[in-house]
């Protein structure tokens, strides 16, 4: 029986482990088999408070792990593939662990970014390719960088993008794009933002850790062409990791966590949310250790005033 369990290790999980470590309600945080989740995917982080100089993803969260365990927080590794919400204590059915019963759960698992899954993706995935332009577009300063997809966040990626980079190409497999219109009209009358439309990502190139290309073939024509560029940045959505939860919590048809406005509550009391996987708009680092900081002091007050007989 625990006070807590935290689902995920990313910055909403962590934060929230050295929030309520710091308090002796001493978490258990399940970590799943990719501890850190997205940032650790990211190299150089240059916009988390705190770091006059570029932090790598992964040491980031290193650092946040071991500041929560240093207060007590306990880690195992393990996947949830079964939750009961039904009743407290709650009940989690984890991979070599078997049922743990918890007077609350913060669930921190996160979301996965869209992939194309294209010859050379996984290997130049921080090394050109990205799925964040907000985290990396500085990086492509005067360069010339691609992104794929032709909803919103795509062409709000693509308007970023031209702050730095001196030409933006947007590939999109249609004919025409699914973002709003006042978002097509932004892009659309962008001098730096140029498309091509009806075609299909098929390989990523590189040479030497570089970045050098994109091969995309137009399905109307059938035929190849190689773009040369510094970066392509996917754009294509994200999937929250909410599989194991089915029916036991509400959900967005998109998958994503329904959590009470300016809370982390769910809408079973004494289950809350945060980062990535309740997130549907800003999915930052920054973002998701603050509504980790949230869900810890929510759990805290829930447990104060909702104690286990």
């Amino acid at each position: 029986m625990y006070k807590t369990v935290i689902l995920g290790t990313g910055p909403a999980g962590l934060t929230s482990a050295i929030y309520l470590a710091r308090a002796n309600m001493e978490p258990l945080i399940l970590e799943g088999p990719e501890p850190g989740g997205q940032l650790t995917l990211t190299t150089a982080v240059e916009n988390y408070p705190g770091f006059s100089d570029p932090v790598m993803g992964p040491e980031l969260i290193d650092t946040m792990r071991a500041q929560a365990k240093r207060f007590g927080a306990q880690f195992k590794t393990a996947l949830v593939k079964e939750v009961d919400f039904s009743s407290r204590p709650f009940r989690l059915e984890a991979d070599g662990l078997g049922e743990i019963q918890a007077e609350s759960v913060i669930v921190s698992t996160g979301a996965r970014a869209k992939m194309l899954e294209i010859p050379g993706e996984a290997e130049n995935l921080g090394r050109g390719v990205s799925t964040c332009a907000t985290c990396d577009g500085f990086f492509f300063r005067d360069k010339k960088v691609v992104v794929v997809g032709g909803g919103d966040s795509a062409m709000e990626e693509a308007l970023f993008l031209t702050k730095f980079a001196k030409e933006v190409q947007v590939i999109h497999r249609r004919n025409e794009l699914r973002a709003s219109k006042i978002m097509q009209d932004r892009a659309m009358n962008n001098e730096k933002i140029s498309w091509i439309f009806n075609s299909i990502p098929m390989e990523i190139l590189s040479q030497n850790n570089q970045l050098t290309g994109i091969r995309v073939k137009n399905k109307e024509t059938q035929e190849e062409q190689l773009i040369e560029t510094d970066g392509v940045f996917l754009a294509i959505g994200h999937i929250p990791n909410t599989d194991f939860l089915k029916e036991a919590i509400n959900i967005y048809p998109n998958g994503y966590v329904k959590v009470e406005p300016g809370t982390t509550n769910t809408n079973i009391p004494g289950v809350f949310a945060a980062g990535d996987v309740q997130d549907q708009r800003y999915k930052q680092a920054v973002t998701a250790a603050g509504t980790g900081c949230m869900a810890a002091m929510d759990v805290e007050t829930f447990i104060e005033t909702n104690p286990l007989k």
